[in-house]
Parts: C-alpha cells; structure tokens; sequence
C-alpha cells in the first residue's frame, strides 16, 4: 500500500498531460484513518467515471456494536450509511470542475426501500463505501489541482462526515436499524400467524404522485386502521406490541368503488416484500416472501411453459403442456406469468383486475351459452383460485369491482371506503345466498400440473459484436443482454436500477455456474438466492461494483423468462 503523498507527486507529475495519464494513479492509498483504493481509472473525461473506494477500521470509525449485530441490521447500517455518503457529498462536493463528468461524486443512492446494496458494506472488521469519481479535465488534459482538491479535501471529508459515529446522528440510525429489524421480524412471522400480509394500524399507504415514492404529506391523508375483525396484534423485538390488520392464508378480495384505495392497499403489500424507511408509512406492512404481482402482459415471449390449467383445446392442435410463442395475447401471457411464478415457488399472488386480461378472469353465464366450453380454450381463473389455495397452499389477494361472481370463491372480503378497510364478507356471502349462480363451474376438479423446466445454457449468450459479455441496463425496466433487450416493464415490484442490474449479471452467473443441464430454473435460482446470503452481491462480478442491490428469484427468474432467446428441456 502506498501512502497518500505518493498520490500527491503522482498528481503533480501528471498534471497538464493527456487523460489517460490519470492511469498512474490506479492504487491504494493510506490516509490515516481511511485507505483509499483507485480500482478503475476513466481512459476519458467523457467516458464512465472512475471507480473509488473507501475501507475504514471500525475501530476508527467508532459506531457502536449494536449497529450491524444481526443480519436485519447490517443490511440496514450499509443503507445508512449510503445515504449518509450521498448526504455528505451533496453538502461538500463542488459539482462539475472541467470537461464531461469532471468534478462527479457518487453513490448508488437508496431511495424508499432498505436493499442489500453493495454500495456500502459493513463486514467484521471495516466499514467500505463504494463510489464514482469523475476525474477533472480541460478539454482532455489532466487538471491535476482539481483533482487534488477532490482527492485531498473533498473525499476525505465526505468520508468523516458520512462514515464515523462522531458526525452521525446515532439516534437516527438506531430507528433505522432497529425498524429493519423489526419489519424483518414481522415478515417471518406471518405464516406462523396463518397470514399473507400485515398492515399496521397508523400506515399511510398512499404516495405522492405515481413518480414520487414517498407519503402523501398533503392533502387528506387518511391513516390506515384495520376492521375489528381483522385486527391482530404481533410482538416485535424493538418496537414492542403492534396491531393492524391480518390478511389470512386463502382467497382475499378487494372491492370498493374508484379512487377509494383499493389499489393503493394492493401496492403497498406487493412491495411489503421488502422493508421500508422509518418514516415511509409503509414501515410495518409486511407480505409473505413468496408475494408475487401477476398482470397480462401482451406480446411477451413464452418458452415451453406448461400453461394446461388455463388453456387447453387450442386451434390446430397446439400443445399447452409445452406451450410457446413469440407474441402471447392479454390471457396466455397471464397464464405463463402464473405458471412460471408458481415454478418459482410462490406462496402468494397479488392481481388487480385493471391490469388483468379480462376473458382470463371471468367468464359469465350468457357467454357460456353463446360460446360453448368445447369452443372456449380458456379456462378463467375464477375456476382455477380456490383449486389453486386447496391443492397447492397458494393465496390469492384480488382486487375486484366488476364481478361479484368471485365472492363465490372467497374467504375474505374486504371494501375500501374513503381508503378505510371494512370487513364485508358476511354481506358477499349474503349476496351469495340471495342471487343463485347462473354459470357454471368449468375447468375441471382441480388445479392442475406445475411443471418444472431447465434451462439450457447455449442459449443464454451475453455476447456482442466482439466482446465474450456485454450486458448493461438501461433505467429500471431493460436489460440488454448480448444481443438481446430484456422487456420488465411488467415485473412490477422491481424498486431500483440497482437490482436490475444484479439481475443481468445474475443470469450470466447462474449460466456459469449452475446451468448444467440437469438443474431446474428453480434449484438453479435456490442456488443463486443462497449465494447472495453467504457470500454477498460480489459473487457476480470479479470487479468491486457498488452498483448492485439485491433482487428476488421472481425478477430473475422473469428477466430469464423474458430473453427472447431462451430455450429449455
């Protein structure tokens, strides 16, 4: 290790050269109480920034043991302490000093959700942030003094500011940690409870806009409070005793007039997957891991996906045990969507009607006898829920304001009046009881088959033009790969670029280490899950990137499903 005067003459050596002399600088750096290490140097000012890293001694850095003590709340300091860095640069950095991205300090910034990121890491014995630094330039000469002032002063300071306990608001980060863990807590004990999904009383489930994650704050906002009967109380290790309304195991439906939440509850569970800021209003609203959104999705690729449950009796004979298009309609895409996540492993699934193919969801009485069953391929999943919850344990939580046909199916009704939940079930089956059913059931006396499918390797290929691997992203829905650009446009419970990042290299990790041919996608992807927990986000990259944050199996195993090239046994 070199010490941070030798960066000093280096600097000073090359100041006034071309750009691609800033390679001399490529090292590591003591600097007393941190160790600056220069991983990656830009060839140009234009070009991607400089890859910076930080490590410190947590002994210098000086937080307390409580901090990082469980799992919860090492994930929970790493994301403090991100956003700490991000804090201090906005107060310290000068911003753009030179040509391109001249005078940049960044960090992979978290937003509502607290990820496993790689952006900060706290192991045993050190504290290490990750950063880009755009290295300043005139034109494409080295400013060399800039660079000394980002380097010498700037970093150094950001660094005190974001990564010691004497500048940090310990008060803070206790919330912080401590409501990582306690949501983490609650997540885990849901199935013990016979619950899908927990919403505290006192929640404030609606955002700001539909680009603007955070809570209404103006306005009428209306904290959330559960129907007596649906009220349950948990024991959480730091907050003590909450309560608020269980969503049990089975079918639940969602029903209101517009505009009164129903949606607004549907998102919040489908994110209630992951844990959330203090302060978000969604911080004790917790979903079973196994939640996954489902909507139709038309035009997407399907592979060989056993889709038999819903559709079968397809024109010309084609097979739906090994179905497979390049441009699935509104009810085969759903059906894929279903079938591949329950391959995954899905415990819980999430639909709003508003997004949901329509003939895929209901069929009624005077349909049917216009257009008899021999003629209907689709088999609707009004028919499919209850089989589905019976035979496979998996739930349903559906929001509905078209047909009343589902109260049928369901054990649990729940209306959204003013975003107040009521408990109407004993009014659904009421109604049951009042009007006969004039359809008939279709689709058989059970569920049907989950078949499993295994990847195969060859045709995963993330090569382009020349290079063996090519795969970037572009914002939070695409992924190009190789040749080929990933559509997740309808994976709804992404939350951050950063994961979808994670996911592109995933697939490549998953190909190189696991697609062996004798592996299903989903022994493949319990692999992968295992790795992140053991070894961390690093496995996928041989390079230290602080652009990676943690994705589920689900969004994997949909990017994997969505690569146009895919082929499977």
């Amino acid at each position: 290790m070199r010490d941070k005067n030798d960066l000093r003459r280096i600097l000073s050596r090359i100041d006034g050269r071309g750009y691609p002399a800033y390679k001399d600088i490529r090292d590591e750096y003591d600097f007393g109480e941190f160790v600056l290490h220069i991983d990656h140097v830009q060839g140009d000012p234009f070009a991607a920034p400089s890859r910076f890293r930080v490590t410190i001694d947590k002994s210098v850095a000086g937080f307390p043991a409580w901090a990082d003590s469980s799992r919860s709340r090492r994930i929970a300091f790493g994301d403090f302490l991100a956003r700490a860095f991000g804090s201090a640069v906005d107060e310290v950095a000068k911003g753009r000093r030179g040509s391109g991205k001249s005078g940049l300090i960044e960090i992979d910034r978290p937003r509502q959700q607290v990820l496993d990121r790689t952006a900060a890491i706290a192991y045993d014995k050190e504290i290490e942030a990750r950063f880009l630094v755009g290295l300043p330039a005139a034109g494409r000469r080295v400013l060399a003094r800039e660079a000394e002032t980002m380097l010498f002063h700037e970093i150094p300071s950001i660094v005190d500011r974001a990564l010691t306990a004497r500048h940090a608001d310990l008060a803070r980060l206790k919330d912080h940690v401590e409501c990582a863990e306690d949501q983490d807590s609650l997540r885990d004990r849901l199935n013990d409870l016979g619950l899908v999904a927990f919403v505290a009383n006192g929640s404030v489930l609606p955002r700001r806009s539909g680009v603007d994650d955070r809570p209404m704050s103006n306005g009428h906002v209306v904290e959330f409070k559960s129907p007596p009967s649906l009220e349950v109380s948990v024991e959480l290790p730091n907050c003590g005793t909450i309560t608020g309304m269980g969503v049990p195991q089975g079918i639940t439906l969602v029903v209101g007039g517009g505009f009164h939440g129903k949606s607004t509850l549907l998102n919040a569970l489908s994110l209630g997957v992951y844990n959330h800021v203090p302060g978000d209003g969604r911080d004790l609203v917790a979903s079973v891991s196994g939640t996954v959104k489902i909507r139709a999705e038309d035009g997407r690729r399907i592979e060989k996906v056993d889709i038999s449950p819903f559709l079968s009796n397809l024109p010309f004979g084609r097979d739906t045990h090994a179905f497979s298009t390049d441009d699935a309609s509104g009810s085969t895409s759903q059906a894929a969507n279903i079938m591949e996540t329950l391959e995954l492993g899905a415990t819980c699934l999430l639909m709003d009607e508003d997004t949901c193919a329509t003939n895929f969801m209901i069929r009624d009485h005077r349909m049917q006898e216009l257009v008899a069953k021999d003629k209907e391929p689709i088999t609707c999943f009004l028919d499919k829920a209850n089989y589905l919850y019976r035979e496979l344990g998996v739930s349903v939580v559906l929001v509905v304001g078209g047909s009343g046909d589902y109260f049928d199916i369901a054990d649990l009704v729940i209306a959204m009046e003013e975003y107040v939940p009521k408990d109407v079930t004993a009014e659904a089956q009421r109604i049951v009881g009042k009007y006969q059913a004039e359809r008939a059931a279709e689709g058989g006396e059970t569920f049907g088959r989950v078949t499993n499918r295994k990847p195969v390797a060859s045709s995963i290929d993330p090569s382009r033009g020349r290079r063996d691997v090519k795969i970037d992203v572009k914002g939070m829905r695409t992924i190009l790969f190789g040749r080929q650009t990933i559509d997740l446009s309808a994976i709804e419970q992404l939350v951050s670029s950063s994961q979808t990042r994670a996911i592109g290299d995933a697939i490549l990790y998953a190909r190189e280490r696991y697609m062996d041919g004798s592996l299903t996608l989903r022994s493949i992807l319990d692999r992968v899950e295992a790795d992140f927990k053991t070894e961390g986000l690093d496995v996928l990259s041989r390079r230290k990137l602080g652009s990676y944050a943690a994705a589920r199996r689900f969004e994997i195993g949909a990017a994997i499903n969505r690569l146009r090239t895919l082929r499977v046994k």
